[in-house]
């Protein structure tokens, strides 16, 4: 390693290290409840929430594979790469910040438009990450592991915890994948962002509060990529 990989990889490991705390009480206690309240919704309920999502998902995931322009990092080195993304993820907090503030500012119907379009957001900012650190994201193993950085920045302690070791280990066990758990996806991202999302419904405050949701989610979701991708390099190198 040059001394630059030294230094991320030393970041990587307080990040990890972040990672691996547990919430705030408030967060679990949150969390509890969400699941106590998934539990008395009907399951015909859970599958509809499911499909949507996943066939949200995968209409952000197929048009963003369009419009990302393929091999950005080639001949980069990581430190070029992670400048890179950071210009970047300063681009896409400014969009997710404007389209938050504009939904929130919208009252209630504008503010469930916020949904999708903040997804949409985070999959196109996934899909440009992944070609920055030198990975073909049309590639259905990197839709994947595009996904499982998604769930990673944004889930419940246990469920990252077993994220973050799927992510770590990727080379190894990318074979025994499939297909993603869709259900405990939409549970976790949902249960996840439901607080901020419903005070930006407030009016009054709602453009303020989807600017300032929107802005960190995409911040978090930002380094949790990096990290994830330095993770990778660090280990094996990219094939294109």
């Amino acid at each position: 390693m040059n001394e630059y990989e030294l230094k991320a990889y030393e970041e990587v490991l307080d990040w990890k290290r972040k990672l691996n705390k547990r919430s705030s009480l408030l967060a679990r206690a949150s969390k509890k409840a969400q699941t106590k309240v998934n539990q008395l919704i009907p399951d015909r309920v859970h599958q509809f929430l499911t499909e949507s999502i996943k066939n949200m998902v995968k209409a952000t995931l197929a048009g963003s594979n369009y419009t990302t322009k393929k091999q950005q990092g080639t001949g980069l080195t990581l430190a070029e790469k992670d400048q890179e993304l950071h210009k970047k993820m300063s681009a896409f907090k400014r969009t997710a910040a404007v389209e938050g503030a504009g939904t929130g500012a919208g009252g209630i119907l504008l503010g469930m438009a916020d949904f999708p379009l903040l997804l949409s957001i985070k999959m196109k900012f996934l899909f440009e990450a992944a070609s920055v650190y030198g990975y073909d994201p049309s590639r259905y193993e990197e839709r994947l592991f595009i996904l499982y950085v998604f769930q990673l920045a944004f889930s419940s302690d246990d469920h990252r915890k077993q994220t973050l070791d799927l992510i770590e280990n990727w080379e190894a066990r990318k074979a025994e994948l499939t297909e993603l758990d869709w259900q405990q996806f939409q549970q976790e991202y949902r249960d996840y962002i439901d607080f901020a999302k419903m005070l930006q419904l407030m009016p009054g405050i709602g453009a303020v509060v989807g600017a300032y949701a929107n802005y960190n989610l995409l911040d978090q979701l930002g380094e949790t990529a990096m990290n994830a991708y330095r993770i990778r390099i660090l280990k094996t190198p990219p094939q294109l």
